[in-house]
């Protein structure tokens, strides 16, 4: 209900406002092209990094890996498979893993959905920024550190994009089970530029 009333609360508020005014990067858009937001290229500090990014799996049940409405791109979920199609990071956070080992975790899932963006849009330069993360932990009861885990996941993407574009909404929850008993899962939404 609160969130119904402050939406109207906003559109009563921007009346007469156009979309541009109220979202800085739909101004940049309806000028032309979206600016990127990072200094450094995305393509070139993966290759700084040291990180190489396989070309991907197809979806193992019935979805699509991406889809992409507009600017947007949806990123199914994804595990911290390994470049040779081994589970990887099996286990539970807090009994059969560490935390750094989540961390660890979340990282490969991080590339594991680089690999798979840059195989549908063609280059990661073309990402305006990261929307949303929705990361997920399989955890034992009572765990609480599933930020500090899902963190694997987040720095690696400013690692990538820079603060401003590699930095999202996020939440990070714990998890009774995950697919393959894997570790983590991790899901985005992303911004592109033309």
């Amino acid at each position: 209900m609160f969130e119904i009333l402050s939406r109207r609360r906003l559109l009563r508020g921007a009346a007469g406002a156009s979309l541009a005014s109220l979202v800085p990067s739909a101004a940049k858009a309806q000028q032309g092209r979206l600016e990127a937001p990072w200094q450094v290229s995305p393509e070139a500090r993966l290759t700084e990094l040291g990180i190489e990014l396989h070309i991907p799996p197809p979806p193992v049940a019935t979805y699509v890996g991406t889809h992409i409405v507009g600017s947007m791109l949806y990123v199914a979920g994804h595990t911290p498979r390994m470049p040779d199609a081994s589970p990887g990071h099996q286990g539970i956070v807090g009994k059969d893993l560490t935390i750094e080992e989540g961390r660890a975790a979340a990282r490969q899932c991080g590339i594991n959905i680089l690999a798979t963006m840059r195989a549908r849009i063609g280059s990661l330069d073309r990402v305006a920024r990261l929307v949303r993360t929705f990361g997920m932990v399989n955890a034992v009861p009572g765990f609480s550190q599933q930020p500090e885990v899902i963190n694997g996941f987040s720095d690696l993407m400013v690692d990538i994009f820079g603060k401003e574009a590699g930095t999202g909404t996020r939440a990070a929850v714990g998890m009774g089970s995950l697919p393959g008993n894997m570790a983590a899962e991790v899901e985005t939404f992303w911004e592109l530029r033309d």
